[in-house]
């Protein structure tokens, strides 16, 4: 059977030394999408949007403090234990998108102690920019071959020709428009009945139905933990189920109201 060939490279193009990759375009492209999407609904909700861009760099400061550290000690710590300052070197890649949600969740109510917030009001309105974010950031993970998924001979099998010859799961791409359609679900039930929804319901879905996501395609992902290897579940897993737990519990609260 032939398979498609992926041997994209990760540079999108180079400055002398400086090489720029798609993971960083794809990420910048996430980041500013969900800006936009966030000013868009307060537009909507005829709300001051001004305070969007303070709230966007406390958001975008605890992504990337949480990804790294999720992935360094969640991941490898093993060799990050023994390589302290390489914690340091996000530009060499590794995060993690768990760790990543959680420094988005600290960032937010770091910005809420110092500033008039309705946090559980924003979580629900922030749901569906942080959907599109992660359908770009595993976009970028499409472009870097990584995060691979485990040898099949399904006929949408993909072969990343910059690891090896291996027809695999396109797991990258099952989340990517997994979390793409989460978003737009997310957008048509925060349309039609806006009005109707109780605080922390939106943002409840999107943790049940993004983890739930996470923990079907990690059965078919190579783990990425060395240690769990031999575990019955993958680490990507066992993270998820406590977001679950949260949103379904917002969920409840949000019905029992």
């Amino acid at each position: 059977m032939e398979y498609f060939i992926w041997n994209a490279d990760p540079v999108a193009f180079s400055f002398g030394e400086m090489s720029v990759f798609w993971y960083g375009i794809l990420f910048a492209l996430a980041m500013l999408s969900g800006l936009e999407i966030m000013k868009w609904i307060y537009r909507y909700e005829k709300l001051n949007s001004q305070q969007l861009d303070t709230i966007f760099l406390y958001v975008v400061i605890g992504i990337v403090i949480g990804a790294r550290l999720a992935h360094c000690f969640f991941y490898e710590p093993a060799y990050y234990l023994a390589h302290p300052l390489e914690i340091l070197y996000v530009h060499k890649g590794g995060l993690a998108s768990h760790g990543g949600g959680l420094g988005a969740l600290i960032g937010i109510y770091v910005y809420k102690r110092k500033y008039t917030l309705n946090f559980i009001w924003f979580l629900d309105k922030i749901a569906i920019p942080t959907a599109i974010f992660a359908f770009f950031v595993r976009l970028g993970n499409f472009m870097n071959s990584e995060i691979l998924g485990r040898s099949t001979d399904l006929p949408w099998a993909i072969v990343f020709a910059r690891v090896d010859n291996i027809p695999r799961h396109p797991a990258q791409l099952y989340e990517a428009f997994a979390y793409l359609f989460i978003a737009i679900l997310l957008f048509i039930i925060y349309i039609k009945s806006q009005n109707r929804l109780k605080d922390g319901f939106l943002f409840g879905l999107f943790l049940v139905l993004v983890f739930i996501v996470r923990i079907l395609v990690e059965f078919v992902k190579v783990r990425q933990a060395d240690y769990a290897t031999d575990m019955m579940f993958s680490t990507g897993q066992y993270l998820s189920v406590p977001f679950i737990l949260i949103g379904a519990y917002l969920m409840y609260r949000a019905l029992k109201k």
